[in-house]
């Protein structure tokens, strides 16, 4: 049974929570989760870092990186909590990035991001350009992830091999190729008015890279096998190549790769595959929604009839994660898009993107989507990508953010070697390889350094998460989990602002921007007067509801308040009625207080805790408390 699952579930991990109003009922913020989405990139870096670096915790390390080899790769993205630097998810990454601040670079620059957000990009395509020395030669890793997972160790102590592992026209690898042509391509994008010469060079080094991955084929895991066990190129290499040559076209108008999406779609499936996923492996769906933009520019020509089957299968997409198509992504009873229990984050971030930019290029194109289940207007795509949204940052059932540093309950030990060593820079001793496990890996406490912005792997298929190092399906983070979600959070907090998403992109130079003070968000319970018949407050409310087994499930939420001038202590509450999971108290016989990490309570302040059942609000009533 549903519930009996999620009961047994919860038992392993209670949900201890505190709220404090206003924050609790106002809404998210999503200017706010964007800097500190853009944040996390600081916390991944490698090399030598920058004098203007905020995530002061961190310090130079992978200084050596390529030095065996001959060559300089210093620098450049850790993919995720371990120290490797892999090729095709640090390229797809950039690519996501780039194409977030394309389509909403506007709305990054009245937020006052869209300097940090190309200082991201030009950290990652730096990297890039180190990698590519030779035109049939790029570095897809450096680093073993046997070697490293072997290790529990701060990227500064780093005592494991750095090997540095490539591709070359006798170890071809299309797939990596590819995708790093399709970064650099639209980072040139991102640069061209800030920083022409930079772009120029940019797209010198995609043009080689797709000349390179297109003529000697081969999956580049075949080249470099370390890569198989960690970043499989399930999909083959052809739905890189398609998409290297769509952002090649958006960002040089070569009518070559134009023709090539014409001439090559239905032979390498981009016509052909209809998808309900979209990531680093596989890009179909991301080559499907370029090519409908590029239709409804007007742009097709005499590829009409073949980007018209892109364009169908851009749309079988989009209704499959609306629940509107022949064959519909799978959710969680609490609404989130359910792919895998591995990291399946990357997988809502992803394709929320997508659905946020296809909203845009239908409005603009004054068109609907069109679903097995009938027509949608754009607005519900982009309704969509905003219910995504607000799931990762706490409108689920366990009112849990899983964004590290948003919000008051959000992971506090992530499977993640730096966060959770105490830093490099308070206490330099070396830790070494099978020390971090005994003494920081198995640690149960929160991390000593806060992972502000990290989108962690998530929730489960029934909306369940264990906040445990160890438990790295759900708790380790991931560069590519939150590069999409900087293009979708900059929409969300700027809004459209009358932008044409189909008209030529042009990034505007990242002036420094003072952000205008916001208003501070008004709570939905406005505090009454303290009384001496009522110091302490109860109110509840119904925020989400879903179906499961044939049965309708309620969240409710509930706040207690202390109203009075004093401090609250020892509070019982009685609650009948109630035939669900509680989180946020403690229970004690027949009544429930004060979580175990709470002993008292503010005056003024309040705690919130939330419980699922199937039927109206549990009866909930003060029994004793005391004032001091």
């Amino acid at each position: 049974m549903y519930m009996e699952k999620l009961m047994r579930l919860i038992e392993m991990t209670p949900l201890l929570l505190l709220l404090f109003l206003p924050f609790a009922f106002a809404g998210h913020d999503y200017n706010q989760a964007l800097s500190k989405s853009i944040l996390f990139f600081e916390a991944q870096r490698s090399g030598y870092l920058p004098h203007n670096q905020r995530v002061t915790w961190r310090a130079n390390s992978g200084l050596n990186d390529g030095k065996a080899s001959g060559v300089d790769l210093v620098g450049g993205y850790y993919d995720a909590g371990d120290n490797v630097k892999f090729g095709l998810p640090m390229a797809f990454t950039i690519t996501m990035m780039s194409w977030s601040i394309i389509e909403y670079g506007k709305q990054m620059g009245a937020n006052g991001e869209l300097g940090h957000a190309m200082e991201a990009v030009k950290w990652g395509t730096d990297y890039l350009i180190k990698a590519h020395p030779e035109p049939y030669v790029l570095y897809g890793e450096v680093g073993d992830g046997n070697s490293d997972h072997y290790c529990w160790q701060r990227p500064e102590d780093m005592t494991t091999d750095r090997h540095a592992y490539k591709i070359d026209p006798s170890n071809p690898g299309s797939d990596l190729a590819g995708e790093t042509a399709a970064a650099m391509a639209a980072a040139s994008i991102v640069f061209r008015r800030s920083n022409p010469a930079y772009s120029t060079e940019l797209l010198r080094h995609a043009y080689q890279l797709f000349e390179f991955a297109d003529k000697y084929r081969g999956k580049y895991d075949s080249s470099i096998t370390v890569a198989q066990k960690y970043y499989r190129s399930i999909s083959g290499y052809n739905d890189e190549l398609l998409w290297a040559a769509a952002w090649l076209y958006q960002a040089s108008n070569n009518e070559y790769y134009f023709n090539y999406l014409g001439k090559n779609g239905d032979s390498m499936g981009g016509t052909g595959w209809a998808m309900t996923e979209f990531g680093w492996d596989v890009k179909y769906a991301g080559v499907q929604t370029l090519v409908a933009k590029f239709l409804m520019q007007g742009k097709a020509g005499l590829h009409a009839p073949v980007f018209e089957r892109y364009h169908q299968k851009a749309e079988y997409f989009m209704c499959s994660l609306i629940g509107k198509g022949g064959r519909n992504i799978q959710k969680t009873p609490g609404g989130l898009i359910f792919r895998q229990r591995w990291n399946n984050m990357q997988f809502v971030t992803s394709a929320s993107f997508l659905a946020t930019v296809y909203s845009d290029y239908l409005a603009a194109s004054r068109g609907s989507l069109k679903c097995a289940a009938g027509n949608v207007a754009p607005s519900e795509l982009l309704s969509f990508a905003k219910s995504q949204v607000d799931y990762i940052l706490g409108d689920n059932p366990r009112a849990t953010s899983y964004m590290v540093g948003y919000g008051n309950n959000f992971p506090r030990q992530v499977h993640h070697r730096a966060s959770s060593i105490v830093s490099f820079k308070v206490d330099p001793k070396f830790v070494a390889c099978r020390q971090g496990y005994a003494t920081w890996y198995s640690r149960k406490a929160s991390d000593p350094n806060v992972l502000t912005g990290a989108i962690v792997g998530g929730p489960d298929a029934y909306d369940n998460f264990a906040d445990e190092r160890d438990n790295y399906e759900q708790t380790e983070p991931a560069t590519y989990n939150n590069a999409p979600l900087l293009g979708i959070l900059a929409r969300l907090g700027g809004g459209h602002g009358g932008y044409n998403q189909l008209l030529p992109v042009v990034v505007p130079a990242p002036n420094p921007v003072v952000a205008k003070p916001k208003p501070a968000p008004k709570p939905k319970f406005t505090p009454t007067p303290a009384t001496s018949s009522n110091p302490i407050t109860i109110e509840q409310k119904m925020t989400t509801s879903w179906n499961a087994k044939g049965k309708t499930y309620y969240r409710y939420s509930t706040i207690v308040t202390n109203k009075s001038y004093k401090t609250l202590k020892d509070l019982k509450l009685s609650i009948s009625k109630l035939y669900g999971p509680l989180w946020g108290l403690s229970k004690s016989g027949n009544s429930y207080g004060f979580p175990t990490w709470l002993n008292s309570l503010p005056a003024g302040k309040s705690i919130e805790f939330v419980y699922i059942h199937s039927t109206s609000p549990a009866d909930i009533s003060v029994s004793s408390y005391n004032l001091a």
